[in-house]
C-alpha cells in the first residue's frame, strides 16, 4: 500500500471522540481509532480476501451498475435490502470478528451486520442517502469503519436547507451515527476528478 495517501500523524490509536455537534442528530468522530500499520494491514486484507460484487441499482426508473463494489457480512441469515438490492451475508472472517469486537465495545451495541465498500477510485461514490431502511428499526445506530484513501463524507438535513456539514473521514477512522441522524440527515460519499486510490469502509447495522 502506498503509505503517502496515509494519515501519518500518528502510529497509535487514538479513541478520543469529536462530537460533531449537529441539530437533530448525534454524530461521533473517533479520528485514529485503528493504529496506522494495522490499518494499512486490514486494508490489504480486505481488498484481497473479500468476495467483491457489483450489483445494478435502479434510479429514477433507470439501472445502472452501483459505482462501487460490495459485501454483506453478518453474525445471523438477515439478508439486507437497499435500492431494489438484495443481499445474502457471508460468514464473518477473523478480520471481521476482530474489528466487530472493538466497534461493538466502543459503541456499546452487538452488530449484527457488516456492510462493506470499496471505492476503487475517485469515479466510485454513494449518493445522497439516509440508513433508514424498516429492518433497521427506529433511530438506528450506525458505525462505519475507514480504509485507505481518505474521502469527504458530507452530511445535509432534511428539511433545514441551511444546515451542512463536511468531513474527511481518515484512514483507520470510525465514525458514529445514532439518535435521528438518520430520520432527519442524508449522507453521502462524492465523486471527486481528483486521481485518488482505493478506499474501503465497513458499515456496521443491527438487523434482528
Amino acid at each position: 500500500m502506498n503509505d503517502n495517501r496515509m494519515n501519518q500523524a500518528s502510529l497509535f490509536s487514538d479513541q478520543t471522540p469529536q462530537n460533531l455537534n449537529l441539530p437533530d442528530a448525534t454524530i461521533i468522530y473517533y479520528p485514529n481509532f485503528i493504529p496506522i500499520i494495522e490499518a494499512n494491514q486490514i486494508f490489504e486484507t480486505l481488498q484481497k480476501e473479500t468476495p467483491w460484487q457489483q450489483d445494478d441499482i435502479k434510479v429514477f426508473g433507470k439501472v445502472y451498475a452501483q459505482p462501487r463494489l460490495t459485501a454483506l457480512y453478518g453474525t445471523n441469515q438477515k439478508s439486507y435490502k437497499y435500492s431494489n438490492i438484495e443481499m445474502i451475508p457471508h460468514a464473518l472472517t477473523p478480520t471481521l470478528i476482530n474489528l466487530k469486537k472493538r466497534v461493538d465495545q466502543t459503541c456499546q451495541t452487538d452488530f449484527t451486520t457488516m456492510l462493506l465498500n470499496y471505492y476503487r477510485d475517485g469515479k466510485d461514490s454513494n449518493g445522497w442517502h439516509a440508513d433508514n431502511e424498516k429492518e433497521l428499526g427506529t433511530n438506528p445506530i450506525i458505525a462505519s469503519l475507514s480504509f485507505g484513501q481518505e474521502r469527504f463524507f458530507h452530511l445535509k438535513h432534511r428539511t433545514d436547507k441551511s444546515l451542512k456539514h463536511k468531513l474527511l473521514l481518515q484512514h483507520g477512522s470510525l465514525l458514529l451515527m445514532k439518535g435521528e441522524t438518520q430520520h432527519k440527515w442524508l449522507h453521502q460519499i462524492p465523486k471527486t476528478t481528483k486521481q485518488i486510490q482505493g478506499r474501503i469502509n465497513i458499515t456496521f447495522r443491527v438487523i434482528k
